[in-house]
C-alpha cells in the first residue's frame, strides 16, 4: 500500500466525519454555538455522532486500502454490511431501500438501476463520500474523477449522481495537490475550471459553473443562489460545497461554519470538510478532530 495515499485518504475521512457529525448537530442548536465550544474546548471529546455520510466514506477508504482503487463489487458489499450493522445512522429512504436489498444478496447493478422508477438516484449520497477518492489521487483529478464515478454506481446509477461524485473527487485531488504544495498555492480559478473539465454536461457541471462565476458573497446568499440540499440531489448541494471549498480552502473551522449555512447541513459540511482538509494547513484542528465521535476500527476485508 502507498502510506503517502492511505495517510492522505484518512485525513480526508477524518475532515469529512467532523464535519458531518458538526453539521448534524447544527440540526438541533445554533451552527455558530456549536462551533464557539468546539473551538473552547467545551464539547466532551467524541460527543458529536456522525451520520451514514462518514458510514460510507470509511467503506470507500477501506475498498481503496484493500484493492488499491475502487472496486464496485467489493464496495457495494462493504456498503451492505454496515448498513446492516447500524441502519440508525441517517439513511434516507431510497439508500435504506436499496442497502437492505444488495445486504440481502441482490446484485448492486441491479437495485441501483431500478431505485426510483428505473431512472436511478440522482442524489447526493455518492458525492458525499467521495472526497477521500481525491485524496487517494492527488494531483490527478481526472482518474479521481473515474473512480468517484465508479464509487458512486453501487447506489446511484443516474448521471447526476454519478457526476456529484466525480465533481467531488476531482476537487478532492486539486485540494490535496495544493495541501502539498503549500500554503497560498490554492488557484480559484484553475480549480473550477480543472473540476468543470472533467464532467460531462448536465445539472451537476451549469451548477458548478455557476458557483465559478459567483464570487465572494455571503455564505447564505451563495446557499440560496446555488442550492445547498433541499433537494436533496448532487446538483442542488455539490457546487454549494465547492464554492465555499474555494473560499476557504486554507481555514477548515471558517469553511464548515460557511457549510452550516446550507440546508442539508450534515452533507454540506461533510463534503466541505473532507476537501478542505487536504488544502489547509496543518489539516482538520484538534479540537475539531476530538468533537466527532471516533472512527470505527478499519476492515480491511469484506465479508
Amino acid at each position: 500500500m502507498n502510506d503517502g495515499r492511505r495517510i492522505l485518504a484518512r485525513l480526508s475521512l477524518l475532515g469529512l466525519s467532523a464535519g458531518d457529525a458538526y453539521g448534524e448537530a447544527c440540526f438541533s442548536r445554533d451552527p455558530v454555538e456549536v462551533a464557539a465550544r468546539i473551538e473552547a474546548g467545551q464539547v466532551p471529546p467524541g460527543s458529536l455522532r456522525w451520520t451514514d455520510d462518514t458510514a460510507m466514506a470509511v467503506s470507500v477508504v477501506e475498498t481503496l486500502e484493500a484493492r488499491g482503487r475502487i472496486d464496485p463489487d467489493d464496495l457495494a458489499r462493504r456498503f451492505a454490511l454496515r448498513y446492516a450493522e447500524d441502519p440508525a445512522r441517517g439513511y434516507w429512504g431510497g439508500a435504506h431501500a436499496i442497502l437492505s436489498e444488495i445486504a440481502r444478496g441482490k446484485d448492486w447493478r441491479a437495485v441501483s438501476r431500478a431505485a426510483f422508477g428505473g431512472t436511478g438516484s440522482w442524489g447526493n449520497g455518492g458525492a458525499m463520500r467521495a472526497a477521500p477518492i481525491g485524496a487517494w489521487y492527488a494531483g490527478d483529478p481526472a482518474r479521481a474523477a473515474s473512480e468517484g464515478a465508479t464509487s458512486a454506481e453501487p447506489t446511484h446509477a443516474h448521471p447526476e449522481g454519478i457526476d456529484g461524485a466525480a465533481a467531488v473527487a476531482a476537487a478532492a485531488a486539486l485540494a490535496a495537490a495544493s495541501g502539498r504544495e503549500g500554503t497560498g498555492s490554492f488557484d480559484r480559478d484553475a480549480f473550477f475550471t480543472a473540476v468543470l473539465d472533467v464532467l460531462g454536461s448536465g445539472r451537476v457541471r451549469e451548477g458548478i459553473g455557476k458557483a465559478r462565476v459567483l464570487g465572494d458573497v455571503p455564505a447564505e446568499r451563495a446557499a440560496w443562489s446555488l442550492g445547498s440540499g433541499m433537494a436533496v440531489a448532487a446538483f442542488d448541494t455539490v457546487p454549494f460545497c465547492l464554492w465555499v471549498a474555494a473560499r476557504r480552502p486554507s481555514d477548515y473551522a471558517a469553511a464548515l461554519r460557511d457549510a452550516a449555512c446550507g440546508i442539508d447541513r450534515d452533507t454540506t459540511c461533510a463534503i466541505v470538510g473532507g476537501i478542505v482538509a487536504l488544502s489547509a494547513p496543518g489539516g482538520v484542528p484538534a479540537a475539531w478532530a476530538r468533537a466527532a465521535e471516533p472512527l470505527p476500527e478499519s476492515n480491511k476485508e469484506a465479508p
